[in-house]
């Protein structure tokens, strides 16, 4: 963990933003002082007294907020924005297929429309004035970056209820998303144990409980007459965490700043559009352009960015059906074998290049990085090649954006043969989970929690269909490719012993 003299907060919880376009992961300027850069391996929170038990405890939801699919709070959120300020929308929210609630067009659309146009008086940063002034200072006199700064900002403005200006939005936030993030361990290890997926969930839970950890040591106990601990808890935190991974953006036009965009984050994703929020400086509005038309009565959607199913499903709670994602991947996990003579050598040539002895790489339907076969090569690599480690290594991390060619055809078949042993592997934990009854069911004590285990088995099913998919294709192109060489060379030996007798 990178710290200062005085803080200790996790410079690689970089959360991925509703997207303007191509996602890139927020700089690490963006974490003041808070953070120095590192190796962009994760970090992980030190054993802390908030930890996996008080995450079980978030299901029970916060005193604020709604039922995820209420319009009574929307509606409440719309009137108070048009009393607030936005101008009249060409836009409604209701309760749509795709999503449980959604804008939808109220009159004929056009592609290339602006929309929206939500004034910055309306948006929530860094920048915005708190409730409780002296609340504020004492986290900017800090130095808190801007994640931990606006969830700690929305628990404050939360906890005032009616007497934050942020009343109405708040009450319309979801009590409990169904993000990862919100999901307890057990239900992680019994519905996604097949899921790359959730290692990912557990890291961010746990830096989530590491950020926490560190604002209540560093400031939250120091001043816990402004931050009492029935308000400023790991329940909250998570709470807010997961309201900005899920609806936080960053607005190119004003500087990359990230906020939270009432009324706009009522939008639901479709991988079928690419258009973004952003900042409009002619209209002075934060809009989106149309990239197709909308006819009235139709859901208007906006693009979270080229996330896969599993991603979406970590920050916002949902899986598109199966096939309809064209930027779904699933990550193959493929490591170095401790049994190789040259598993030293091998190591070494990865850590001059920051990588490790077991890495993840993204399988696509449409194929697989070159830089899984440059690991492969160095897996399979043998001894008498030792001074091709380390150009394997670099191929294998990325560093050199020219992407030169490279090529062992020797060692081929038996790269092909150790990729396709690797997702064979895994097709038979994802065919396993999904034959065995997908996860041990839970006790539900009442109806509401009965229906929340259906949807996140439901969901974890979903995730697991579609990234097995992807692992079968990949299968297949692998044995297709294997069979191709593997006949192509018997047709040669034939031809060869054929010569052979020719002149005998």
């Amino acid at each position: 963990m990178a710290t200062t003299s005085t803080t200790a907060l996790h410079p690689q919880f970089r959360p991925p933003l509703r997207a303007p376009g191509r996602l890139r992961p927020l700089p690490h300027s963006s974490y003041s002082s808070f953070a120095r850069a590192r190796a962009r391996t994760p970090v992980r929170a030190s054993a802390a007294s908030a930890s996996a038990p008080a995450q079980q405890e978030a299901v029970a939801g916060v005193p604020w907020g709604c039922e995820i699919e209420s319009l009574d709070n929307a509606a409440s959120l719309e009137r108070w924005l048009i009393d607030s300020g936005l101008p009249e929308q060409r836009l409604a929210i209701q309760r749509v297929d795709v999503g449980e609630r959604g804008l939808v067009a109220l009159k004929n659309i056009r592609k290339g429309e602006k929309l929206l146009f939500v004034p910055p008086s309306l948006v929530i940063t860094a920048d915005s004035e708190w409730s409780r002034p002296e609340v504020g200072d004492v986290m900017k006199r800090n130095a808190v970056p801007d994640w931990p700064l606006i969830a700690t900002y929305l628990i404050s403005e939360a906890s005032l209820e009616g007497s934050s200006r942020w009343n109405s939005y708040i009450a319309a936030l979801p009590r409990q998303p169904y993000s990862l993030l919100y999901w307890t361990r057990a239900e992680l290890d019994a519905y996604l144990v097949a899921s790359p997926i959730r290692e990912r969930a557990i890291q961010r839970i746990t830096d989530v409980i590491g950020t926490y950890n560190d604002l209540r040591d560093r400031i939250f106990s120091k001043h816990s007459d402004l931050f009492p601990e029935e308000v400023y808890n790991i329940e909250t935190f998570l709470w807010s965490f997961g309201i900005l991974f899920s609806r936080l953006v960053r607005l190119p036009s004003m500087d990359g700043r990230v906020a939270l965009v009432p009324w706009a984050d009522m939008l639901n994703h479709s991988p079928e559009v690419e258009t973004f929020l952003d900042f409009d400086k002619s209209s002075q509005g934060i809009v989106f352009t149309t990239d197709r038309s909308y006819q009235p009565g139709e859901q208007v959607f906006i693009s979270y960015g080229k996330k896969s199913s599993g991603e979406l499903l970590l920050s916002y709670g949902f899986v598109p059906k199966e096939g309809t994602n064209p930027n779904d991947s699933v990550e193959l996990m493929v490591s170095l074998d401790k049994t190789d003579k040259c598993y030293k050598e091998k190591l070494q040539a990865l850590k001059r290049n920051g990588l490790s002895a077991s890495e993840s790489f993204p399988l696509r339907v449409t194929g697989w990085p070159v830089e899984l076969m440059a690991y492969a090569f160095l897996v399979v690599s043998p001894p008498d090649m030792s001074q091709r480690f380390e150009e394997m290594a670099v191929a294998a991390s990325n560093k050199n954006s020219s992407k030169p060619g490279f090529n062992y055809p020797e060692l081929e078949e038996e790269v092909l043969q150790f990729i396709l042993d690797c997702c064979e592997s895994n097709i038979a934990k994802y065919t396993k989970y999904l034959e065995g009854g997908n996860g041990t069911p839970q006790v539900s004590i009442n109806a509401k929690q009965a229906n929340r285990t259906l949807l996140l088995k439901q969901l974890a099913q979903d995730l697991c269909i579609s990234e097995r998919r992807i692992l079968y294709r990949t299968q297949y192109i692998l044995r297709r490719r294997l069979r191709d060489m593997r006949g192509g060379e018997l047709r040669a030996l034939s031809l060869f012993n054929g010569l052979r007798k020719l002149f005998k």
